[in-house]
């Protein structure tokens, strides 16, 4: 289906990036996943698996780091930002430093892969955004509000790009997940059970609760949104957010 199609995705080695990552590989497309540690991209690099040390902070980075990968395999026709961190604290324990190193990561990240990833996608006839938000970025998350404004704001890039890109062959969306069975859940449950005493199993089940079926989602239903996102049919689907929760949010 993505036969000698390019896709580029920040934050591809693992979790959820890895697993939009090999999906979109399955399907035919050359895929370059990047990130911070080359000793974790190459772990996981293969047939259409191509590694790239990027950082999504420093803009001289995403911009040589995609001009490379256009080099490589050339335009990218399916821009996937999914680099992102997810750390919990109050309003007043938030200092500024920390609220602009996840506004950096989360937003000003997803800002300059999209940037430097439009002008090879719109030399072709086709293209797709897909933006990895969070629940958190369509309603608020206790106790994360710097967090949630940083997906927020993804959210609304998202859909002011899809406005400015109307009635083209290129569309922008947001995938919405809930908890996903990943690393950072992992190191979620941890740092819940700090802040509040919790035993490990009762943070746990705070996480696994605020999915509305009750369990921690699979990375690979994620993947499978994006999948389709890319596939026949989904062209008129744009500036939407994904919400994959296991119910109504």
């Amino acid at each position: 289906m993505l036969e000698g199609k390019h896709a580029v995705i920040t934050g591809g080695g693992t979790g959820i990036g890895l697993s939009i990552a090999q999906a979109l590989a399955g399907a035919g497309a050359e895929v370059t996943i990047t990130g911070r540690r080359a000793e974790v991209l190459e772990a996981v690099a293969g047939p259409g698996l191509h590694p790239l040390v990027m950082d999504v902070t420093e803009e001289s980075s995403v911009t040589r780091g995609v001009a490379q990968a256009v080099a490589a395999r050339g335009p990218v026709q399916i821009c996937v930002p999914n680099a992102g961190i997810a750390e919990g604290q109050s309003i007043r324990k938030t200092d500024l430093d920390a609220w602009r190193h996840t506004m950096r990561t989360n937003l000003d990240g997803a800002f300059l892969t999209i940037r430097a990833c439009l002008p090879s996608m719109t030399e072709t006839d086709w293209g797709r955004v897909i933006a990895v938000s969070s629940i958190a970025g369509i309603r608020g998350l206790r106790g994360a509000p710097a967090y949630t404004a940083s997906k927020h704001g993804l959210v609304g890039l998202i859909r002011g790009l899809s406005e400015d890109f109307l009635g083209t062959p290129f569309t922008f969306n947001a995938l919405c997940p809930g908890y996903v069975d990943t690393e950072i859940v992992s190191r979620n449950q941890s740092s819940i059970a700090e802040r509040t005493g919790m035993s490990a199993e009762d943070a746990l089940a705070v996480m696994v609760k605020a999915n509305r079926h009750r369990r921690l989602l699979d990375a690979e239903e994620v993947a499978a949104a994006a999948l389709w996102l890319c596939g026949p049919g989904s062209q008129s689907v744009n500036g939407q957010t994904i919400e994959i929760a296991g119910g109504q949010m």
